[in-house]
């Protein structure tokens, strides 16, 4: 029994004591909670947990071996995406000429409909069904007509050179694929052939000439020639552009809903970018420079993950998200991810529990593949951030798992 004299300080150091051992008897109880869930998932997944407010891993499973990404290669297509081209950023299409507009509007030569890589340029209907909102084949046609031109002698180009006319990704042979789509520098209603989906624009190019052609007729414009494919000439001057929604929207019509064509239009429109010229290679390696410069590393062939050879660990996939939480455009990526229990990818995963709503992460789905990775505030309110990728798993048992996890994380009280 302590004197009154050694008292106070005898309860002061009970009291740091506490504040010692309570966090690391939490997190103990939290890592056997995570290793119960990890184990069943056998020896070709893995996992890192790392209290962000805290600083300081506080679970690792295999965390330095390389997995299959699939979707979670999203993560490092968007943020790099959003880093070169700010929240702000924001893709155009153009129409261009290089004729003589006559004092009664008459067009003198033809027009050039240049795409730069806009994943939802196309028709108002399709775009406000999709999307909400974005740049249309209508507002187009009607700055054409704003510009004071009436009819046009000559043709409509459609220019889709400043991608590579490769439609498609190193899993489907750089050709169309049906994860995807066609991907086009013009793209017109995601490549889409009809209002149903079941076909896809062999010339997309060619597809969104034919439609500006008769948007303009629409309007009274008269071409006088059928549209084709072309190339916009040197010293042709902008008539009209349309840009697409900013970067910030973009990303979010990227990850809440894992969609690989609008992943992939992003990662040629990083090469795009910084060269001039969209490629998916050029592309790939853009991003996965970027994730180095943030301390993480990614080995990236495609934009969606749909190749296996996207490969990255759980360690630096959390080292990216962790580096996120750094940047000024936190709150864009952060808003990009689905909500557990609430939107996107995860709205039908974890209703109930801690983790619904709190938890915000991208999901990654092959055969055999299936990973989370993302952000969980828990109770305590401190800020994790987590990857779980699993390799060579049923994917409905991996996901249980990955939910089990997410709820055990947000759960965390102290």
């Amino acid at each position: 029994m302590p004197s009154p004299r050694t008292a106070p300080k005898a309860a002061v150091l009970a009291a740091a004591a506490i504040v010692l051992i309570a966090p690391t008897a939490a997190h103990g109880s939290l890592r056997s909670r995570l290793a119960s869930k990890m184990r069943p998932a056998g020896p070709a997944s893995g996992a890192y947990v790392y209290n962000a407010t805290k600083g300081r891993a506080v679970f690792r499973w295999r965390e330095k071996r390389a997995r299959i990404l699939a979707s979670n290669t999203k993560l490092f297509t968007t943020a790099a995406a959003l880093a070169r081209y700010g929240p702000q950023g924001t893709l155009g299409t153009e129409v261009l000429g290089n004729g003589v507009r006559a004092p009664d509007g008459v067009y003198n030569g033809s027009l050039y409909l240049r795409g730069g890589g806009d994943p939802t340029f196309g028709s108002r209907r399709f775009v406000r069904g999709n999307y909400g909102s974005g740049a249309t084949v209508e507002t187009l046609a009607a700055r054409i007509q704003q510009a004071g031109i009436t009819s046009v002698t000559g043709r409509i180009y459609g220019d889709e050179s400043r991608f590579d006319s490769l439609r498609g990704g190193p899993d489907s042979g750089y050709g169309t694929s049906i994860w995807v789509g066609p991907l086009s520098a013009l793209s017109f209603n995601r490549g889409l052939a009809n209002s149903s989906g079941s076909a896809f624009q062999t010339k997309p190019a060619l597809t969104a000439a034919k439609r500006l052609q008769a948007a303009l007729g629409r309007r009274g414009v008269i071409v006088g020639q059928s549209a084709r494919r072309g190339r916009t000439p040197a010293g042709a001057t902008v008539i009209a552009r349309v840009d697409s929604p900013p970067m910030s929207r973009l990303i979010r019509l990227t990850n809440k809903p894992s969609d690989n064509f609008f992943a992939e239009m992003l990662l040629k429109d990083l090469a795009l970018q910084a060269t001039g010229r969209g490629t998916t290679p050029r592309g790939a390696r853009i991003a996965a420079r970027f994730a180095r410069g943030l301390g993480s590393r990614v080995r990236m062939v495609d934009g969606s993950g749909l190749s296996r050879a996207d490969r990255a660990s759980p360690y630096r996939v959390a080292r990216l998200l962790l580096a996120m939480l750094g940047r000024q455009d936190l709150a864009d990526y952060y808003a990009s991810l689905s909500r557990a229990g609430r939107e996107g990818t995860l709205v039908r995963r974890m209703r109930r529990g801690p983790a619904r709503g709190n938890c915000r992460g991208k999901t990654g789905t092959l055969t055999g593949v299936s990973a989370l990775s993302g952000y969980c505030r828990a109770r305590s309110g401190d800020m994790y951030a987590f990857s779980i990728l699993m390799n060579r798993v049923s994917v409905s048992a991996a996901r249980r798992l990955q939910d089990g996890i997410a709820q055990a994380i947000a759960g965390v009280r102290g």
